[in-house]
């Protein structure tokens, strides 16, 4: 980094970095950024969609249009809920996980790619202060960065 660069001016750049990193591998996989966030979303198992809207920050009919459009590629299907009859679950087709899991990968490979000059000690501080950002903010906010938290 550029000496005398504050730490917010590093961050913005950062994220800037990453988002075109990201648009890049989207565009690629010839999918929209929210596309690719919702087949990520799903890797794991199906979501419903009060927790997809909270996780992609998307209002209900935004949250449903998005769904709507993956579902007419053949990317995702909807699934009743167990739980509750009103309510569905989105789940990834065939298609969608291979895509989601390419995308997964492919940004994974790129952002390694980035930090390929970061030794041991250098990667290590920047994933513990990450995760302390992250803890910090999820704990202010009781909105984890993940369904895993």
């Amino acid at each position: 980094m550029a000496e005398g660069l504050k730490i917010t001016d590093a961050l913005v750049r950062l994220t800037h970095l990453v988002d075109h990193v990201f648009a890049d591998v989207c565009r690629d996989l010839d999918l929209t950024p929210q596309q690719a966030q919702l087949l990520c979303m799903l890797i794991d198992g199906p979501v419903g969609m009060t927790e997809l809207s909270r996780l992609l920050h998307l209002e209900k009919s935004s949250l449903t249009g998005l769904v709507d459009r993956v579902q007419r590629r053949g990317l995702v299907a909807r699934v009743p809920d167990d739980h509750d009859r009103r309510a569905c679950r989105i789940e990834l087709t065939e298609v969608g996980a291979r895509l989601g899991e390419a995308s997964h990968g492919a940004m994974g490979e790129r952002l390694e790619a980035l930090l390929g000059d970061l030794d041991g000690p250098d990667r290590d501080l920047l994933i513990s202060s990450v995760s302390r950002i992250l803890a910090a903010h999820t704990a202010a906010t009781g909105r984890p960065w993940d369904r895993t938290e």
